[in-house]
């Protein structure tokens, strides 16, 4: 059965406002949203299937019905009516009152969109032959391009040597402030993998291990090389004869097309590739140029589509009409993907667990009302090299202390949300685009306007597989 979305709105006032119908066999109270400078007016998206609908809204628990929509005398009382066609058609709009919006200075681009979306209008919908068409022309524009194109005119790269021990790695990635490094093995001249936050996570979670053969004071000595060793032990990556099997570096040439580059970090799993200038005959050893990101790369997607998008109505799209991003299970639905959030109280230690079971990059830090207050994230992990963090019981830190040893100690908590990179499920897909391809951004938290409620979250990776197909 196909749905597409509906957008109602209750623009009577409230304290509490659902919304329940036929489309969702009267057994689901749908919550409805307060809009942001409009505090009477409250709106919800529910999907909806080609048919005539009844509708009714709970408001502080009483039932009632909008008398200047369509009505009639249903099973439940007098309920409102609404036609979805197979196809949107032209509905007349209704004029959002100022009494009923009850305020003197709502901004005409407010009352517009009001008035813009009304009751029973069709909200955009995907059509297979533009996505289709817009995925063709990615392709083929990442396909023309190389990975040369995506190195600054000026910059610096740091890669570590694997005999480096592990907590100056730490250090140094902290200090320059970056996630993850490019790894030199000197005896065999070339570069033979990469060390990352994840990394960090795992020996913090081995530390915690009763049984653990890792202790803190052999991290002060333990190498890199000798920690990708006893990795592939854990991970049971050995041969038959019980060697570790050496794992190959995924890297990049200078030539290789984008596409190529994509889909390398897509099916990798992996947040960079180092692009390498392979050595030539003349026996000179491997030069590391840059670290290939998706955010480079959708950087010159925008540059590129961000004059001719109305040629693309995909990327003219809000988000919440495309299969893009994890979102918050509804009621009553369930999710394929798991949705993870935290309380700022909640331990360090559960925060990593989260990171590495459910296989995400982040987690949302929300308040008692899952509003947004900060994102804790895989990157963040190397703040706890700061004053030896990481000799703390981590059950004992909380993700709020956690957070704190990686900014000012001056800077009040409620500003750091504002490092917190968010977006509206209303929201165009070419909007998203531009936000995530600024440097450092690998994903959005979507929130609700007003109430900066998390309602999913969007990333690098979904962008590029919605995009690739």
């Amino acid at each position: 059965m196909m749905l597409f979305p509906i957008q109602f709105t209750w623009p009577y006032g409230g304290r509490s406002v659902f919304i329940s119908g036929s489309f969702n066999r009267w057994a689901e109270l749908v919550p409805m949203s307060q809009v942001e400078g409009a505090p009477n007016v409250f709106q919800a998206v529910c999907a909806v299937s080609h048919g005539c609908h009844e509708y009714k809204f709970l408001v502080d628990g009483e039932w009632r019905h909008d008398e200047r929509q369509p009505h009639k005398n249903g099973e439940y009382g007098i309920v409102n009516t609404f036609e979805a066609l197979p196809v949107p058609v032209e509905v007349a709009q209704v004029q959002p009152r100022l009494d009923v919006l009850n305020s003197m200075e709502v901004d005409t681009g407010l009352t517009h969109r009001i008035s813009a979306v009304t009751l029973n209008q069709a909200m955009p919908r995907i059509s297979e032959e533009d996505v289709q068409a817009c995925r063709h022309r990615i392709s083929v524009f990442l396909a023309a391009h190389t990975a040369y194109e995506l190195l600054p005119e000026s910059g610096k790269v740091v890669a570590l040597d694997v005999n480096l021990p592990v907590k100056q790695a730490f250090h140094i990635l902290s200090e320059q402030g970056i996630a993850l490094a490019p790894l030199w093995d000197n005896c065999k001249g070339k570069f033979v993998g990469v060390l990352s936050a994840s990394d960090f996570i795992l020996i913090l979670r081995e530390l915690g291990n009763h049984g653990s053969n890792l202790t803190e004071e052999e991290l002060e000595t333990h190498t890199i090389s000798a920690w990708k060793e006893g990795k592939a032990y854990m991970n049971r990556q050995v041969d038959g004869h019980g060697r570790p099997i050496p794992k190959h570096l995924i890297y990049a040439g200078s030539c290789d097309n984008l596409k190529d580059v994509t889909l390398k970090i897509l099916q990798s799993g992996v947040a960079i590739v180092p692009v390498i200038h392979s050595p030539s005959e003349d026996g000179s050893f491997p030069q590391l140029l840059h670290l290939a990101s998706l955010s480079g790369i959708l950087k010159c997607l925008c540059r590129y589509f961000k004059h001719c998008s109305d040629s693309l109505p995909v990327l003219q799209l809000p988000i919440y009409a495309m299969p893009l991003g994890t979102w918050v299970p509804r009621i009553g639905k369930s999710s394929s993907r798991p949705f993870a959030m935290l309380r700022p109280t909640a331990s360090l230690s559960s925060a990593l667990n989260m990171l590495v079971q459910a296989r995400v990059s982040s987690i949302p830090i929300v308040d008692d009302n899952d509003s947004l207050l900060d994102i804790y994230s895989r990157s963040d992990i190397t703040a706890l090299a700061k004053g030896r963090a990481y000799t703390h019981n981590l059950n004992e830190m909380t993700v709020y202390q956690a957070l704190q040893l990686g900014q000012d100690s001056n800077t009040p908590y409620e500003m750091r949300s504002q490092r917190c990179q968010m977006c509206l499920r209303t929201d165009t897909l070419l909007k998203v685009m531009e936000q995530l391809a600024n440097p450092g951004v690998r994903r959005l938290v979507i929130v609700e306007a007003g109430s900066n409620r998390v309602e999913g979250v969007v990333s690098l990776t979904d962008v590029f597989r919605f995009l690739l197909g």
